[in-house]
């Protein structure tokens, strides 16, 4: 498949975004890529596709900048380029929550990878005897289409419903491992840091997402498919484009 798809974001501080987004929009605009990036005052979100030379000159590109020097893609391979345009676009927050005291790059979460989780997943505890609970962080109709067995689901409309979500569920997580997810570790890596800043324990968010624990690990424990905000609608365990579920509606 001669297509790669990008998908990566971090929290960084971003104070140039106007200038940022022109340059942006510029470079893939040359290079003929297509997606969808996103620029925000806590970071940069981004969604790419286009031919291998392409999307490696945009990284190395992108790269130079110091900010983004450590920028780790998640990459799957389609035959088409599952995007009909390309579009920069700036937001309050590359993934919104409504809950500016979430300042990710003041402090990453402890994160879980996904090797370790499928151990964990396996052994039917963590590392020190803890019971662990997976939770979905994503919309109703993306576990529509795919999820964790076993993983609690809010069935929210939407990430900024999750506060009051968990909130009202917080016992369920005492004396437990909790283990936040979702596609690629965005809002998983939010709903972390909520959850510890309520006090919860031991919440760990998966590193990577759903993305990465298909490309690291054989999958186990996932059942059907995973949602993406492109025209392929979902990814199977291998990372091709499924044929299950998913109307390629914006991030």
């Amino acid at each position: 498949m001669p297509i790669v798809n990008l998908s990566a974001y971090k929290f960084v501080s971003l104070e140039d975004l106007p200038a940022l987004r022109e340059r942006v929009l510029e470079r893939c605009l040359a290079l003929s890529l297509k997606g969808t990036v996103l620029l925000a005052p806590e970071g940069i979100n981004l969604f790419l596709a286009g031919p291998r030379e392409a999307t490696d000159a945009f990284m190395a590109w992108l790269r130079e900048d110091a900010r983004f020097a450590d920028l780790a893609p998640k990459e799957s391979l389609s035959d088409d380029v599952p995007f009909g345009r390309m579009r920069v676009r700036l937001k309050k927050e590359i993934i919104t929550m409504r809950l500016p005291t979430i300042r990710p790059e003041g402090g990453r979460a402890p994160s879980v990878a996904p090797a370790t989780l499928r151990r964990w997943l396996e052994q039917g505890r963590d590392d020190d005897g803890r019971e662990v609970v997976l939770l979905d962080t994503r919309n109703d109709y993306e576990t529509e289409v795919g999820r964790f067995e076993h993983a609690v689901d809010y069935r929210i409309a939407s990430f900024t419903a999750f506060p009051e979500a968990v909130a009202a569920d917080r016992a369920r997580f005492e004396g437990r491992t909790v283990v936040s997810y979702c596609t690629g570790g965005i809002r998983c890596e939010k709903a972390a840091l909520h959850m510890q800043d309520m006090g919860v324990a031991n919440v760990f968010q998966l590193e990577g997402g759903i993305l990465k624990y298909f490309e690291e690990t054989d999958g186990a424990y996932w059942r059907g498919g995973c949602f993406v905000f492109d025209e392929r609608g979902a990814v199977d365990k291998e990372l091709a484009p499924s044929a299950i579920g998913g109307d390629g509606a914006d991030a």
